[in-house]
Parts: C-alpha cells; sequence; structure tokens
C-alpha cells in the first residue's frame, strides 16, 4: 500500500518539514508529488520525533504547502550500477544525460557506502604512471592511494586532471584499468571542455563520467561523489578494474556541505564550514584502497582549489590530514607559463617509497628522485643569496645550482599538454639535470648507483641537442 502524507508543516529554501510522520530514518528518499503532477525528489536530513526535515533536489519553487502530496520510499538512495557505466555521462545524482538512454542495472547500491576496514586493506604497491615526470618521478602515484592536488582559482587545475585521464595507466598489466572523473560546481564550458578532451584524445570507453554543473542544485553536488565512489567501488570490487577517480574540485563540494549545514542552523566552525567538515571527507577519502582478497583497487586523485592560495585553510589543511600526501601548484611557475606548475619541494607522495625501485618501476628511480629533491632545495638557498649578494658573487657551484635549477623548472617539469613521457624518459632526463653538477655534490645515492649511471655533460645534449647531433627531443 502506498502510503502518501499531503501538505508541509514548514517551507524554506530548499528544504521543506514534515509534521505526523512515522518510521521515517534519516537519509530516506522521498517523493514529492506537486498539483500539476509534477514529482520531485528529497533526502531526509533530519528526524525528530515525529517530525522530518527533507532536502528537496530539483528545489522547492512552485511547492505548495497545503496540496503536496509526500512518499517515502523506506529506503536510501541508490544508483544503477553496470558494465555498460564505461563510456556514459551522467548528471550528479548518477541520472544519464549523454542521449544514450538508461543503463540497463546489473545492480542497485546505496550511495552512501562506507570506508574499508583498515583490518581487510591490502598495502598499496605499483604505481600508476601519469606521463607527467613531475608526478612520476617526484611524487610517484601509488595504485590505491589517495593523492590530492592543491591549486589556486584560476590556475591549469583543469587541464592537468584531463591529461591525467588521458594519459594514466597502470605501472603492470595484471587487470583492465578504468577511470571515474567527477566534477563539481563546474561551468558548462568546463564540463565541454572535459567531455571534449576525453572523446577527442580516445579515452571516453574507459571513462564513467558524474557532471555536477554550477547551475545545479546543491545537495546534487554533495551526491555527486558518492556517486562516483559507488561507481568506483562496483567496477573495482566486483568487476576486477583498477579505477583511478578523480574529483574536482573539491572546495566547490565542502562549500555546499557549508551551505547545507548553514540552511539546517547548525552552529559553524572554522571559516563557517560545519565541525564535521573532517569526519564527511574522511567518508570520502577513505573509500580508496585495495581489500584483500578482491580484485582491483580504487585510487584518488582530489583536486581541491585552495581559497587564496591558503594551504592552511580549513580545506586543504584538513584534506591533507586524511590523505597520502599531496600535489601542490605554484601560482609564480603558473604565471612564468611552466605547465603543470608544480611545486616540488611541497609536494610528497607518502607511499611513493613502496610502489618504486626495483621491480616496481627501475632500481635508481628512489635515489634519483631522492637527489632531485635534495639538489632543487639547495637551489632556493642559491637563489636567495643571489638576490641579496648578486649572482656574480656567487661561489662556482651555487652558480651550477641556479644552471641546475633553470634547466630543472624548464626541462623536467615543464612537458607540453600531449607529452606523454614513459618513467624510463623521466629518470634519464634527471640523470641528466644532475649531471650538471659534480659527482660530489651528488650525496643522496650510493657511489655504485652514481657510477652505474652518471656521464659527465650529459646535459648538454638536451640544453644544445644541435651541437650534439640530437633533434631536441627527449631520447
Amino acid at each position: 500500500m502506498r502510503m502518501e502524507y499531503i501538505g508541509l508543516s514548514e517551507l524554506s529554501g530548499s528544504l521543506i518539514a514534515l509534521q505526523g510522520v512515522e518510521d521515517v530514518a534519516y537519509d530516506e528518499m522521498a517523493e514529492i508529488t506537486l498539483e500539476n503532477g509534477e514529482r520531485r525528489y528529497g533526502r531526509v536530513i533530519t528526524v525528530d520525533g515525529d517530525k522530518a526535515i527533507l532536502q528537496v533536489f530539483e528545489g522547492t519553487k512552485g511547492i505548495s504547502l497545503e496540496n503536496a502530496r509526500t512518499h517515502f520510499t523506506g529506503k536510501p538512495m541508490d544508483i544503477a550500477l553496470s558494465h555498460e557505466m564505461l563510456g556514459r555521462i551522467f548528471d550528479g545524482a548518477g541520472r544519464p544525460i549523454d542521449g544514450l538512454g538508461e543503463i540497463y542495472p546489473e545492480q542497485r547500491r546505496n550511495i552512501n557506502g562506507s570506508a574499508i576496514n583498515p583490518v581487510s586493506r591490502q598495502y598499496p604497491r605499483s604505481c600508476i604512471y601519469t606521463g607527467i615526470s613531475a608526478i612520476d618521478g617526484c611524487s610517484t602515484l601509488i595504485r590505491g592511494q589517495k593523492l590530492p592536488i592543491f591549486s589556486g582559482a584560476g590556475m591549469k587545475h583543469n587541464e592537468l586532471a584531463a591529461q591525467i585521464v588521458r594519459q594514466a595507466r597502470v605501472g603492470d598489466q595484471d587487470g583492465d584499468f578504468a577511470i571515474v572523473f567527477a566534477a563539481m560546481g563546474v561551468k558548462n564550458d568546463t564540463a565541454e571542455f572535459f567531455r571534449r578532451n576525453f572523446e577527442e584524445a580516445g579515452a571516453l570507453q574507459r571513462v564513467v563520467m558524474f557532471m555536477n554543473l554550477a547551475s545545479d542544485p546543491i545537495i546534487e553536488r554533495i551526491l555527486t561523489p558518492r556517486c562516483a565512489l559507488t561507481a568506483a567501488e562496483y567496477l573495482a570490487f566486483d568487476l576486477g578494474y583498477h579505477v583511478l577517480v578523480i574529483m574536482t574540485d573539491m572546495t566547490s563540494y565542502c562549500e555546499a556541505v557549508r551551505e547545507f549545514s548553514s540552511s539546517k542552523g547548525e552552529i559553524p566552525s572554522r571559516k563557517g564550514f560545519p565541525s564535521y567538515l573532517y569526519s564527511d571527507l574522511a567518508s570520502l577519502y577513505e573509500r580508496a584502497g585495495m581489500i584483500k582478497g578482491r580484485p582491483g583497487s580504487v585510487t584518488q586523485v582530489p583536486v581541491l582549489t585552495m581559497p587564496n592560495d591558503d594551504i592552511t585553510h580549513p580545506i586543504p589543511d584538513l584534506t591533507g590530514y586524511i590523505t597520502e600526501g599531496q600535489i601542490v601548484l605554484d601560482r609564480d611557475m603558473d604565471q612564468k607559463g611552466v605547465y603543470p606548475p608544480i611545486s616540488i619541494l611541497p609536494s610528497l607522495s607518502r607511499l611513493m617509497k613502496d610502489g618504486i625501485g626495483k621491480g616496481f618501476t627501475r632500481d635508481d628511480h628512489p635515489d634519483v628522485s631522492n637527489q632531485l629533491f635534495a639538489s632543487y632545495s639547495k637551489v632556493q638557498d642559491a637563489r636567495s643569496l643571489a638576490s641579496v649578494i648578486g649572482e656574480d658573487e656567487l661561489s662556482e657551484i651555487d652558480k651550477k645550482y641556479l644552471e641546475f635549477g633553470k634547466a630543472f623548472e624548464a626541462l623536467f617539469i615543464n612537458q607540453d599538454m600531449g607529452d606523454n613521457r614513459t618513467i624510463d624518459q623521466t629518470l634519464d632526463l634527471g640523470w641528466k639535470l644532475l649531471s650538471i653538477l659534480p659527482k660530489s655534490e651528488l650525496d643522496r645515492m650510493s657511489s655504485a648507483t652514481i657510477e652505474a649511471h652518471y656521464v659527465e655533460g650529459a646535459y648538454k645534449t638536451i640544453l644544445h641537442p644541435e651541437s650534439a647531433g640530437g633533434d631536441g627531443k627527449l631520447n
């Protein structure tokens, strides 16, 4: 028997309240029928005795207090899951928007999911190659990891996210690879950029896209990452795919959570965000990983724009506590035309030490990564000294570090948006740049490693390829 409640006790913004309800649960879905027969959908966000408050996805415009009819479905929100999801585009609530019709569900699953039990977790091993030297070489993405990208307004994080989608591949071939891409609060032109970019690159057939536009309801923005992660978990742990989940922009998601919290009258915390923002973000990020005895893996790369480029803002601050490192984009490098403008020193991947080196990438990878990081940190010291006493007064070794810094930024960090470098190209380039420095300065690697790979003057083949008979391309 279908039971409906006629009329509402309150209506405010996107919220409606009903009095005298029975057997209604938190997070339960409801169907609201308007006078003209139009149907809208909402979710229970508060239950207090016989009073229930619902958030209406499509907004409350046109809803009558006297005549609206509400039917509770008795279950939380779920989405249809199928292998057919690959290559399809959905809105933030998991409804197809690509004009190809509904998918035939192999099963339906609650979007709220749960964090992976630490006892059942398998330690992440092996890496995911992005084709981007600054990531693959110095902050390697490990399969099953959560590695956010910290950016700023107006920087090229969208282009970087699109390049990762086009070029990403698992380090070994023991399973199929898929990407779940979730965009939250993006403009129409940005959404079209992603769709067209993936389509033209031929990557769309391995991508499941969830698109929430800036004009869409905020409640849908809160649902988007949950729908995306539910799809990723199905592809990974049921179908055996290695899934990379890219979510942009998590700042839009957090601002939707803040607006949602404010509409409920909750007491705000830092910067107006609710006090439960940490646990809310953790409920998303902790759905990444690998499960013992189950095929596949879920790897997360959330992208967030730091308000005012402030890395201590609650969103990047709380994200950094939960995730295993970060990739930080630098505005000064972006303004100098460096792409991707990745700042090497504050960027790190806490799990890369267990997924690179012998048996994973290349034996010398850990040494090259450590030495590049150490040498580039000394570049900053040399630049600071040069700004005080002048470059001409520097010692010869400090001048070498300045030369190394310029070459490192121009040739290693900087690369074309369509340049997909292999790990061998990245590490070989790192060795050529390190040859700018004398052997005595390579203090983060063994003498055996130096003797095996160091070639004095090798950097001349990339700085002046014409004099060395080269063609100027990486080889």
